[in-house]
């Protein structure tokens, strides 16, 4: 079977059932619409299909031949709360609601990849498709997992696919080990004592004591981490105060931190812990910190990333595959699949160059010329490790 032919045949299908999702996006939790587009989809193709994990995840499995070994592919369904700016034709209908990170495409390729597999089905064992909600920052891996999704449907390994902007179309990039970073959430509140803006002497001012944390806080990763490790501490929100001459009685913080080796992960948590509370204390304040461990590193099993890898190879050449991948400090929830099974992470390439827009941007949109190499190389992935 020549797999790039026959996706090439599927390639306007895929493009007009990735942009009929992209005008329709649903945020995380209320993929329903687009859960019932997949449902439909793969019942008409033959696949049993279970819903209801997650809320609105879906799950569509197929058997061919009688191998007990089994695979899951998974892809993400939810859009983000942006205002789409791009001006294309199947832009966004729903105002405040985007597919600005790709999740239209990924659901779009899974699907190409699923048609192809049930006509052809030239592989020994069971294929199982996940497609989850609520991938960006609600948990839905985590969720689907709670609610046994790999329980009822068990797999030998499992893989996920992410389009990367800066990289050339369709290259593919795969790095074993930890390649994107854990991600926390701190909220913290500084309670200070409010009073006139002329007379601060009378009074506690918890912007002056957020503004000590803000610089403190730096000196976390340039001193108390070790060079070679990666850590961010990022100040994403400050608030606090209505009018320039009224000293509050309170602010709030909300920072974000990430790291790519557990044990850095929770001396973070130990300094950023530390640090708050010695600066409100300097300034006579009070703080209370909220520390919510929302994604683990992710962790690419070595041998199923080598495997992932060379079926790439083998399918496009070396010249198709993105050389010294690095690591990513943004995260994913995937990172909660590959900590109950063994699997790969990777990455597609969205393009590079002049208008290539980075994913979270108003302006993105996904590279339907990349939909063809995506769902292809999830057929050869399939055919290879079900053989």
């Amino acid at each position: 079977m020549n797999t790039h032919t026959d996706m090439h045949a599927s390639s306007e299908e895929m493009i007009k059932l990735r942009r009929r999702i992209h005008a329709y996006p649903e945020l995380g939790y209320e993929e329903f619409i687009t859960s019932d587009l997949i449902a439909g989809q793969l019942l008409e193709w033959g696949y049993e299909v279970r819903r209801g994990f997650g809320g609105t995840g879906v799950v569509g499995t197929l058997k061919a031949g009688g191998s007990s070994r089994s695979i899951g592919l998974r892809a993400d369904m939810d859009a983000l709360p942006l205002n789409e700016q791009t001006g294309l034709s199947y832009a966004s209908i729903h105002p405040g609601k985007m597919h600005a990170c790709g999740h239209d495409g990924h659901t779009a390729m899974l699907l190409g990849a699923a048609k192809q597999l049930a006509k052809s089905r030239a592989f020994n064992g069971t294929l199982n498709l996940i497609f989850q909600p609520a991938e960006e920052g609600l948990a839905g891996a985590r969720r689907m997992l709670e609610e046994g999704v790999l329980t009822e449907f068990p797999c030998d390994a499992i893989f996920a696919m992410h389009n990367m902007p800066g990289f050339p179309a369709g290259k593919l990039g795969f790095r074993a080990g930890p390649f994107m970073a854990s991600a926390d959430q701190v909220t913290v509140r500084i309670i200070g004592s409010g009073g006139h803006g002329a007379m601060p002497h009378k009074a506690v001012d918890p912007i002056v004591v957020c503004a000590g944390i803000v610089f403190a806080l730096q000196t976390i990763v340039s001193r108390n981490v070790a060079p070679l490790d990666m850590a961010v501490i990022t100040i994403g929100a400050i608030h606090a105060g209505e009018t320039s001459n009224v000293i509050p009685d309170e602010a709030n913080m909300r920072i974000s931190v990430r790291a790519l080796r557990p044990e850095v992960r929770d001396h973070l948590e130990q300094r950023i812990r530390a640090v708050v509370q010695a600066q409100a204390s300097v300034y006579g304040a009070h703080a209370e910190v909220k520390y919510e461990a929302s994604f683990p590193v992710l962790v690419n099993d070595a041998a199923m990333t080598e495997f992932a890898a060379n079926v790439a190879r083998d399918w496009l050449g070396e010249a198709a595959l993105i050389k010294d991948l690095q690591q990513l400090t943004a995260s994913e929830d995937f990172a909660w699949f590959l900590q109950k099974c063994p699997g790969c992470y990777l990455i597609i390439g969205n393009g590079d160059g002049e208008g290539s827009c980075m994913v979270h941007n108003s302006g993105y949109d996904f590279n339907d010329d990349i939909l063809v190499t995506g769902a292809g190389y999830w057929v050869q992935l399939v055919e290879r490790f079900l053989a």
